[in-house]
């Protein structure tokens, strides 16, 4: 095992991450290393970069998207299913370590809400030990409670990272909004979060699914109409043309579910458009504070729509999105367009920022 562990960290808002070296800890009762080969660069990365996640401690080594290989594991330490862990295993985890005895996680089952919930590469600092608690970094320290799931040594990965937020979140979206069969879904934003939107809805039942993009990198709607969802180009269409498309589809009614992963204020205006009387609208898009909206309460009565917001993900949902990424019914690994060494942090993010990306992987130098 390596003596030293490479970071990449960030020590001030807006200030680019610089890399600094740690020593490896010991895993302590119930805990285990993991050696990252991949790290997901997310869209609220760039939030946390720059401040605007109100939970981010500094200095921090950012990343919640890891798959990785077990380096060491404590006596004893087992993953979801009761199985012994060992050196070599690749695995995954959930990014959100809870309390387990709370109202929410206890009482309600509501783990995401959990007053004390902490999550790797975002409210955990590096400036105590065990300090290895993000992605951006050669390994990774995982308590005792993060439930880990094993995964086929087969699987790649690079393609799989995104199913361990973007995926989680959106089965949690899908969840929540009670996708049903023969529902007609739109999915705002074509991104990370919106593929997999489309995916699960359509692997809950959705009749027809339809995502909404802006067409700024149009790699992102190609993937949805090869993973057989109808893709709609804001800036080729107009309002009337995409309420007239959706009521087309649904009998006239409109959506029966809207998935709003855009998280904007203009995305929540599209989804109270288009969905239907009885529908649902659901928010998993919102990563950070935002502007307040105006809602019209008598319209939102009087078609009797259900405004529902997503926060993070579950266990389950984890899971279910790993089962939907490694069944390869849908072109989910095809995001990712780049990959870079784990040095690359600030390029990666860079190309998040500027829209050159769909999905960003860092990997070992």
């Amino acid at each position: 095992m390596p003596d030293a562990v490479r970071a990449m960290v960030l020590e001030a808002f807006g200030a680019p991450l610089g890399e600094r070296v740690f020593g490896l800890p010991e895993p302590g009762p119930g805990s285990l290393l993991v050696r990252v080969l991949a790290a997901g660069v997310c869209g609220s990365d760039l939030h946390i970069v720059s401040g605007r996640d109100p939970r981010v401690p500094l200095p921090l080594i950012p990343g919640h998207e890891i798959v990785g290989e077990v380096l060491a594991a404590a006596p004893g330490r087992i993953d979801v299913f009761g199985k012994p862990l060992a050196a070599g295993e690749l695995v995954a985890f959930s990014r959100g370590v809870t309390c387990g005895r709370c109202v929410y996680c206890a009482v309600r089952q509501t783990p995401a809400l959990c007053p004390q919930r902490k999550t790797y590469g975002i409210n955990m600092s590096c400036a105590d030990a065990p300090y290895l608690n993000g992605g951006y970094a050669e390994v990774v320290y995982v308590r005792p409670e993060s439930e880990v799931f094993p995964l086929p040594s087969d699987l790649d990965p690079v393609g799989l990272v995104a199913a361990t937020c973007s995926g989680a979140t959106a089965a949690h979206a899908v969840e929540l909004a009670g996708v049903k069969l023969g529902d007609v879904v739109v999915v705002i934003g074509p991104g990370p979060l919106g593929q997999y939107a489309a995916a699960l809805a359509r692997e809950t039942g959705a009749r027809e699914v339809v995502v909404i993009g802006t067409g700024r990198n149009p790699t992102s709607l190609r993937l949805a109409e090869a993973g057989g969802f109808v893709p709609v180009d804001l800036s080729q269409t107009e309002p009337a043309d995409r309420l007239a498309l959706v009521r087309g589809l649904s009998e006239g009614r409109g959506a029966d579910v809207v998935l709003d992963c855009a998280g904007t204020t203009e995305s929540l205006a599209e989804a109270l458009a288009l969905v239907g009387p009885g529908g649902v609208v659901a928010l998993p898009g919102v990563a950070a504070p935002m502007a307040s909206v105006g809602i019209d309460p008598y319209d939102l009565s009087r078609r009797q729509i259900r405004l529902q917001g997503v926060w993070v993900s579950e266990p389950r949902h984890l899971w279910q999105a790993l089962q939907v990424a490694s069944a390869m019914r849908y072109p989910l690994d095809a995001m990712v367009t780049h990959v870079l060494p784990l040095t690359a942090a600030n390029e990666a993010l860079r190309l998040l920022r500027d829209r050159q990306a769909v999905k960003v992987v860092l990997t070992p130098d």
